[in-house]
């Protein structure tokens, strides 16, 4: 049985270099560590004072868990809309279909 591919990515988060080993193409590794990098830069430009590091990851982590969370609340809202418009639909059409 052959090893699933993984790839190899050297990338920079937060000025610090990291090794990244997975599945998926290189190309998203790195945006996903680019974007990261980038959360945890808008932590620390915002904060009043410098911050520990790994207090800017927690917060940047937050953050992002926050984006995570509310797309999937508004994921969750437009299947619902859409089971409605979908359940109305196949009513109005039954209705149609019986007369």
């Amino acid at each position: 049985m052959n090893a699933p591919d993984n790839n190899t990515v050297q990338v920079t988060i937060y000025g610090k270099s990291y090794t990244i080993k997975g599945k998926a193409d290189s190309s998203y590794i790195t945006g996903v560590a680019n974007y990261v990098d980038m959360k945890m830069r808008e932590v620390d430009d915002g904060a009043n004072s410098t911050q520990e590091e790994g207090k800017v990851a927690i917060l940047a982590g937050m953050n992002i868990t926050d984006e995570l969370f509310s797309s999937r609340q508004d994921k969750d809202k437009l299947e619902n809309r859409f089971d409605e418009r979908l359940q109305a639909l196949t009513e109005l059409i039954d209705e149609t279909l019986s007369t």
